[in-house]
């Protein structure tokens, strides 16, 4: 049977669809990784959205707001997503990721959502059968066991005012819900939740903003400013819960054996950058023995670069060294994806 590295699979917004993506082909084995990357170097606007306007109103400002409207009262949104909801169905089967529950090759996947109806946080679990954690209920977090759709997808990854909401059925009753990573403040909590000792956790990051605004000391634009606000919803808190996860682990560590193991088991962590990650990889293949000489390389500086250096084990033949880099011994936990 083909060994798949990761037995727990969660994400949130575009996370989602790569955890459910890669839980959906985990039969496959480590080639599922490689078909991923093709998956979304094939993808194309419009197999995401379409916006339903002329090229020609781009002319006049007063048709091209007049037709934004009409776009946003007939799909509650700027953007239409049937085209996302298409391609998700194409790419994603849903019955191999029941097999792969099944096959025990993976024991959960789960995908968090916001909901505009309550505003907290929900991760929806679909496990294996007799799966002995049962649903949590944190503030501002909570969790529900059922089958993943691609409307579950499609609300995680719903990014507010350009994507519609998705109305999903929890606790008997209907709530909308928009992309998961706004004011998510505990993406590792659902890894935790599920006794997660070992966890690699690949996040986006926040980019440099400087260029946004200028340097000259004028005024910020309305356009700054409504950029500014975005990225304050969307904060990254991964890195932070990352670090307040590792200080726990380093706390507990400290505590006499018999105490800690009635407190909590320690969770270690492996935190990393794609870009980070992908330098690395190139600085492997250019030159193999630097790179093998200075391991903090490959998972980027700072905590990511010395968790790597910890970590490093030995590997098995084809497996991707950008992702054994993040790991320590074999993982069997994958958090945010």
């Amino acid at each position: 049977m083909p060994v798949f590295p990761f037995q727990w699979l969660f994400g949130t917004s575009a996370g989602a669809l790569n955890a459910s993506y890669l839980g959906s082909i985990a039969t496959q084995g480590l080639p599922a990784l490689s078909q991923l990357a093709t998956f979304w170097s094939g993808l194309r606007s419009e197999r995401v959205y379409r916006l339903e306007a002329p090229g020609w109103v781009r002319a006049n400002r007063v048709v091209a707001g007049l037709t934004l409207a009409r776009q946003v009262r007939r799909h509650r949104a700027l953007l239409d997503t049937l085209p996302l909801v298409d391609t998700l169905h194409r790419a994603i089967d849903l019955q191999g990721l029941e097999r792969a529950l099944e096959q025990r090759l993976i024991h959960v996947l789960g995908v968090t959502a916001s909901s505009y109806t309550t505003g907290e946080h929900w991760t929806f679990c679909q496990t294996r059968l007799a799966h002995p954690v049962q649903p949590w209920h944190r503030p501002g977090r909570r969790s529900e066991f059922q089958p993943i759709t691609i409307e579950h997808l499609m609300a995680s990854s719903a990014i507010p005012f350009l994507f519609p909401a998705v109305p999903l059925w929890v606790d008997g009753h209907k709530e909308h819900f928009g992309d998961g990573s706004m004011r998510q403040l505990s993406p590792l909590s659902p890894a935790i939740q599920f006794g997660a000792r070992r966890i690699l956790v690949i996040g986006v990051g926040q980019p440099q903003r400087a260029g946004l605004a200028a340097r000259n000391g004028s005024e910020p634009t309305a356009g700054t400013i409504a950029g500014h606000a975005m990225a304050s919803v969307f904060h990254d808190t991964l890195q932070a819960d990352v670090e307040q996860t590792q200080r726990v682990s380093q706390t507990l560590a400290r505590l006499p054996p018999a105490l800690r193991h009635r407190l909590a088991l320690p969770a270690g962590g492996g935190a990393g950058d794609p870009a980070q990650l992908l330098a690395g990889r190139a600085r492997e293949q250019a030159h193999p023995r630097t790179a093998r000489a200075h391991p903090q390389h490959a998972g980027g500086p700072g905590r990511t670069g010395h968790a790597a250096r910890r970590g490093r084990q030995r590997s098995r033949a084809g497996e991707l060294p950008a992702l054994r880099t993040g790991l320590r011994q074999r993982p069997d936990r994958v958090g945010r994806t």
